[in-house]
């Protein structure tokens, strides 16, 4: 494997490892820094050495990854913005009681039916500057929203943590919103807030104006509002408001990419740029005037799309690849990709652990390197067969690449992936090609008619194509059980079968059946640590008591809802499901009294009912019961407390008031999330 030889793969493998080591050990700043100013001084050294005596290579080699490494680890910490004085994080009170705050609208986010929603930056708090990013909802009403991207908005309130998965296996999205560095939220009412007249005009103002201005001139050409949602999201990466039956259809049918603006995205716009150029000759005067125009286009396209993370990704990727071919690079591919890829990390290494970042180079890189030996298997002699081999082995060289990641992440395969980009790919060529005219002239006045029409009903085409596709639901994987463990070993097995295909000898055979050894062992390793475990679980369930009882890979369900499909397919409990490999053995109906490990677990329902002589350990308080707290815990003297989330949010907090005085442990779900008893 080549691409492993190349000095750069290994400093960015190493500064990525820095990275990695920095989010999940957290060094303090007090043990970085020195680990860096040692790792520059021997990398100095070694450079001096290396000069005199060309066998110090291998101390110059340890030296540079070394620093790589420390780099990357100071590089997260300073991008870590929570770690800075000016952060609001570090003002307590802000959480605690009602401060004076001020922000500015950053970015739109989508809306959903009772309010709008944006990303803001703090300002000030109590008169004093501060800084970072906060989620702001604000209440919908019947008036009009007057508010655009650069208010300065003025509120007395107190800022609210991100909440974290209620239930196992969930996805964690106070985790989701910390790698991007916002860590509290807002919830407003319109009332509440004061707009100054003063805008903040930055980039991202001129940039929601131009975004603005593009649909409003779309909506007086009379664009379909489903269609125009979808060209938005292809042309532009505005997917705020696409509604989820479409986002559904696309999902089902593999093409959920095409929805947000990535590599695919970007990588039309540049050969649409370069066949409008292809008149100007290769000089060298007119291959600098092609990548000039290359990158001001994507700088603009930037600009128009918002901004947003992954456009900016794709806009620097193809950037360098289009000054990789400009210098006659564009055999060495890998280097460039690697440049893009070290240079967006060292601006903003949370990027690291974004799915879309993660799926988007991966998937880019199996596409240069599986690709042409797919491509090979196969030699059309048609123009039409030619075209669709193409778009087979790209299709499948990405999906390849992707797949580990894709079941890691989302648990479900769509097993018509290949059909889908077939038949989208000529379509999104025109849509793509099409819709760039049509934006450019929304910019200064409305499109003309007949433009907008044939942009519209090709859109029109391309979600029927994606929505029948995404009909054949049987062909969709749902619910696939794949852990990290799987995630890593396959991948080995992907890389040395590849290696060995493209080149067979005795080593690379070797490396590969090494690897499927390791699948199988990860496997066996999974199915063992499964069925050691047991565990029970009261999840936070709010329509009703939800408790799982699990014994190595089967799950007894507990419900007080009468017994139904409903109850098995809740986000709850499949996602615990799915996420430790388990089946459902059986359902009951939850009774007042559980026993788990010498657990004895008493449950107090909405009728209030109970038994003086029973102590529990463990008393868990459902659907809001009218009883005496104190007096019931002078009888049973439980060890702990628990309050599921179908009571009601008043009588929780009364309970935890009275647990507070008498030194007794609550656990609300609500609050506190799932409770797992081992």
């Amino acid at each position: 494997m080549k691409v492993l030889n190349y000095p750069l793969t290994k400093i960015t493998i190493w500064f990525i490892l820095g990275i990695l080591v920095s989010y999940y050990c957290k060094p303090t700043i007090s043990l970085i820094i020195p680990l860096l100013t040692v790792a520059s001084i021997a990398f100095l050294i070694s450079c001096f050495l290396v000069r005199k005596n060309k066998k110090q290579s291998l101390f110059f080699g340890l030296s540079t990854y070394l620093l790589s490494c420390s780099i990357g680890l100071v590089t997260l910490l300073f991008h870590t913005e929570s770690l800075h004085e000016s952060h609001y994080t570090q003002n307590q009170k802000a959480f605690e009681t009602s401060q004076t705050i001020t922000f500015t609208l950053h970015e739109k986010l989508k809306s959903n039916m009772y309010s709008d929603r944006y990303i803001a930056l703090i300002n000030t708090v109590n008169g004093k500057k501060y800084s970072g990013k906060i989620i702001v909802s604000i209440q919908k009403d019947s008036t009009p929203n007057p508010l655009i991207i650069g208010n300065i908005i003025k509120v007395k309130t107190t800022l609210q943590h991100n909440s974290s998965n209620k239930n196992p296996n969930q996805f964690d999205y106070g985790k989701y919103l910390a790698d991007k560095q916002i860590y509290a939220q807002l919830n407003l009412n319109k009332s509440e807030i004061s707009i100054s007249q003063n805008i903040k005009k930055d980039i991202w103002y001129y940039s929601g104006r131009l975004h603005s201005r593009i649909l409003r001139n779309l909506e007086k050409a009379h664009f379909n509002k489903d269609e125009m949602n979808v060209a938005l999201a292809l042309i532009l990466g505005q997917q705020q408001e696409i509604s989820s039956d479409i986002i559904q259809d696309y999902q089902y049918s593999g093409a959920t990419h095409i929805l947000s603006v990535s590599g695919l995205h970007v990588g039309f716009i540049m050969l649409f740029i370069n066949f409008i150029l292809k008149p100007i000759p290769n000089t060298r005067k007119g291959s600098f005037i092609k990548l000039l125009s290359i990158l001001i286009s994507l700088a603009i396209f930037a600009i128009i799309s918002g901004l947003s993370p992954s456009v900016l990704r794709s806009v620097v990727m193809f950037s360098f690849l289009a000054i990789g071919n400009h210098l006659r690079r564009s055999g060495n591919t890998y280097h460039t990709l690697l440049v893009s890829m070290l240079l967006i990390l060292l601006f903003e290494p949370y990027f690291l652990f974004d799915v879309g970042f993660q799926l988007s180079y991966i998937a880019l890189f199996f596409i240069l390197w599986l690709q042409p030996l797919l491509q090979r298997m196969y030699s059309p002699k048609h123009k039409i067969s030619n075209y669709l081999w193409n778009a087979l082995t790209v299709s499948f060289a990405a999906q390849i690449g992707a797949s580990p990641l894709c079941l890691y992440y989302f648990h479900q395969f769509p097993g018509l992936f290949f059909v889908t980009n077939i038949i989208i790919i000529p379509i999104l060529s025109f849509i793509m090609i099409a819709g760039i005219i049509v934006m450019l002239i929304a910019i200064f006045c409305s499109p003309p008619v007949l433009l907008v029409e044939i942009f519209e009903k090709s859109i029109y085409i391309l979600n029927q194509m994606i929505h029948f596709v995404a009909s054949f639901e049987s062909f969709v994987i749902r619910d696939i059980s794949f852990n990290s463990y799987y995630t890593i070993t396959f991948y080995l097995l992907i890389i040395s079968a590849t290696i060995w295909f493209k080149k067979p000898d005795f080593t690379k055979l070797t490396f590969l059946l090494t690897s499927v050894i390791l699948v199988q062992i990860s496997f066996i390793y999974t199915k063992k640590e499964i069925e050691s475990q047991q565990e029970l679980i009261i999840y936070n369930s709010k329509k009703s008591t939800l408790i799982s009882e699990r014994t190595g890979k089967n799950i007894t369900l507990f419900s007080s809802d009468t017994l139904s499909e409903k109850t098995t397919k809740t986000n709850a409990f499949n996602s615990y499901l799915v996420g430790n490999f388990s089946r459902l053995k059986s359902i009951h109906k939850v009774n007042n009294i559980l026993f788990f490990n010498g657990n004895r677990i008493f449950i107090i329902d909405s009728s209030g009912i109970y038994k003086n002589k029973i102590q529990p350990e463990i008393l868990l308080l459902t659907q809001s019961p009218k009883i005496n707290l104190d007096r019931l815990l002078q009888n049973m003297h439980p060890k702990i407390i628990i309050a599921d989330a179908s009571n009601s949010n008043s009588i929780v907090r009364n309970w935890k008031a009275t647990c507070l005085k008498k030194n007794i442990p609550f656990h609300a779900t609500s609050e506190k999330g799932f409770y797992k008893l081992n």
